[in-house]
């Protein structure tokens, strides 16, 4: 499976960006597609996942609310809405494939995407 990112930019806070991570190979089972993020100076961290099969959705704490992940199963690609966004926002994001628990328990992914820059300005 090769992913491939785009979407991310430079965005004032409070303002909206939406990534997307278009993957080469079709995800199936329990599979899922997710997005993790490294802020300057720290360690990569979990966004959010979802389930292939049954588009069930998975955002941590610090995103809820703000962040929504979906997915569109005929190309197939998977989007991260960010809205209100936060200086702390700030960071590379990188789409991810793996079984969902290793997403979301592990985090941990089989496949990585490159990542995408995004800056949010106060």
């Amino acid at each position: 499976v090769q992913l491939q990112a785009s979407g991310g930019g430079l965005v004032q806070a409070g303002g909206s960006l939406r990534l997307s991570c278009a993957a080469s190979g079709r995800p199936f089972g329990d599979y899922g597609m997710g997005w993790f993020r490294q802020p300057p100076g720290k360690e990569r961290e979990f966004v959010a996942a979802i389930r292939w099969s049954s588009g069930t959705a998975y955002h941590a704490d610090s995103v809820k609310g703000r962040f929504t992940i979906s997915r569109n199963n005929a190309v197939p690609t998977v989007y991260l809405q960010m809205n209100n966004l936060k200086p702390e926002d700030t960071a590379v994001y990188f789409c991810a494939a793996a079984s969902v628990d290793s997403l979301t328990i592990k985090r941990q992914a089989d496949y990585w995407g490159q990542g995408t820059q995004v800056t949010v300005s106060s």
